[in-house]
This record gives C-alpha cells, structure tokens and sequence, in this order.
C-alpha cells in the first residue's frame, strides 16, 4: 500500500539521550493540526504506528518518535540503562519544544498511554484532542488489583534480562493478553517484534512498576481533556468495566471496544482505530 504521506527520519541530541523520530506529512491535508503518537513498552515507533498513519484523515503533522529502550532510539554508548517514565515525558518535551509544536493532539498506546496522560497534566494547554490505546495503569477498576498485576510485569522484565528472554516475553504476553488467540505465527511475529531490545523492554517494564507506586491515579485522569479510550474486544473484562465507568462517570471520556483485538490492536486493527480517530475528532472540533 502507497503510504499517503511525505515520512522523514531525524535525530535529536538530548544530554543523554540520542532521540529518533519520524515526521509524516500528508500533503493532502491544509497545514495547522498535529498528532503526537507515542508507542508501548518493547516496540518502536513505527512499527506501532505506520499502518495506521495511513489512514489518519485530519492532521497535516504526525510525530512519530521511539522512546528510550527502543527502537533507534539510545544512550550515547549505546547501552541500556533504567529511566523513569517522567524521563520520558522530559523527552517528550524537549522534542516538542525543538519542533515548535505549541499544540497539537496526543495519542499513546500502552506505556506510551502513560506517558500520553502525564505529558497531558504537566502541559495541559498544549494539548488538544488525546486518544488512549489501553494505557498503562488504567487496567483494573480496584487500584490495589492493578498495583499486584505489575508484579507480574516485573517478573517478565528479570526473565527479559536473562539469556533466554522469549520467556520473558511470552509471560508479557499471558500476563497483558490472557485472552488472546495463539497461534504460533502470530506468537512468533510478537516475539521477534518484541524481542528486539530485550533489556530495553525489561527497563521499559520496571518504569510503569515504579511509577505506579508514585502516581495519583485519579488526579491523573482528572487532568485528562477530552479522551477517547480504545480497549480489545478479547481484553479482560475488568479493563472494559473500568473505561465503560470511566465514559459514564466523566462527560469527556469517551470509551470505545474494539472487536477481534487484544493488546495489540494498534497492529490488528490500525484502520478501524483510524477511521475512529477521524470520526472523534471531528466531533471533538464541533464541541469546541
């Protein structure tokens, strides 16, 4: 498929960080409205997003970046060391004040999720419409449930430390997608994808564990602006009660089951999430 927009890659030079990312440009589309997409833990950028670029309808400007521990993106060594999520944000920042991008919409997708709604309650005025993609420490309704699960995530990130790291990777998946139909080509597919950066991955991991025994969830949501929250289909249903309470409880939360997916809808159903990520924002923009 012919990508319908102009893709750049660039390099920004942070004190600690060497920074890859993409801009897509869709000459098709008036200049004026950007997205910001900020993928999960163990992908890089692209891989996440470029399908579903293809489909976006509405924004002139999609950045596209990989976050520390992976994809082009690394430490001036070249090493992998621990970070926290609010370094993240940093990043996040720094690349777009680099760019002059005063405002813009924001999506993010798992981790990335995270650094999304974070990026959101330091900047609150910069932000515009925001899309979530079952973000990060939004899984459960008790808090104290989804402060346990991360236990789990973090005995994935030892085993993603050891030579054998498919085992990590493999728990990730059990733990985030229980429900998720297994084949062994769709497994494989996931484990090259994810296995990339094993350490970088585990790094990734302990971040959202570390944070999620820092942060205010309900202030957090509370920051959030308009919202439109996209969970899998094959999702345990825990998540959907907690989004769907979400939607019911906060005029601007805005829930949406995406059927025939789990975790990893971005990659199973880019054109379905697109179309409704046009379809969003266009009511967003007649709301305000």
């Amino acid at each position: 498929m012919k990508h319908t927009c102009q893709i750049s890659e660039h390099r920004l030079a942070l004190p600690d960080q060497s920074l890859c990312y993409r801009l897509y440009r869709n000459p098709d589309v008036a200049p004026g409205r950007r997205l910001l997409l900020v993928h999960g833990a163990g992908v890089a950028g692209t891989d996440t997003w470029h399908l579903l670029t293809a489909y976006l309808a509405h924004w002139h400007e999609i950045l596209v970046p990989d976050l520390r521990g992976a994809g082009d993106s690394h430490f001036p060594d070249r090493k992998e060391y621990a970070f926290k999520v609010e370094e993240l944000v940093s990043d996040m920042a720094s690349l777009l004040d680099h760019l002059a991008w005063w405002q813009f919409d924001l999506a993010g997708y798992s981790l990335g999720g995270l650094v999304s709604m974070l990026l959101k309650q330091r900047y609150p005025d910069r932000v515009g419409k925001q899309f979530l993609l079952e973000s990060a420490v939004l899984d459960r309704p008790d808090w104290t449930t989804t402060v346990q699960l991360r236990q789990r995530y973090s005995e994935a990130a030892v085993h993603l430390r050891d030579t054998d790291h498919e085992r990590g990777i493999v728990q990730f998946l059990d733990t985030i997608s229980p429900n998720r139909r297994v084949s062994p080509q769709v497994q494989a597919v996931a484990v090259k994808r994810l296995g990339r950066r094993p350490e970088g991955f585990a790094f990734a991991l302990d971040a959202v564990t570390d944070a999620i025994n820092r942060i205010d969830r309900e202030q957090l949501v509370a920051a959030q602006g308009d919202v439109s929250s996209f969970i899998g289909g094959q999702s345990v249903d825990l998540m959907h009660q907690y989004h769907l309470g979400l939607a019911e409880r906060l005029p601007n939360w805005h829930y949406f089951m995406v059927s025939g997916t789990d975790h990893s809808l971005p990659f199973q159903k880019p054109r379905q999430i697109a179309r409704s990520m046009n379809e969003e924002l266009q009511r967003y923009l007649e709301q305000h």
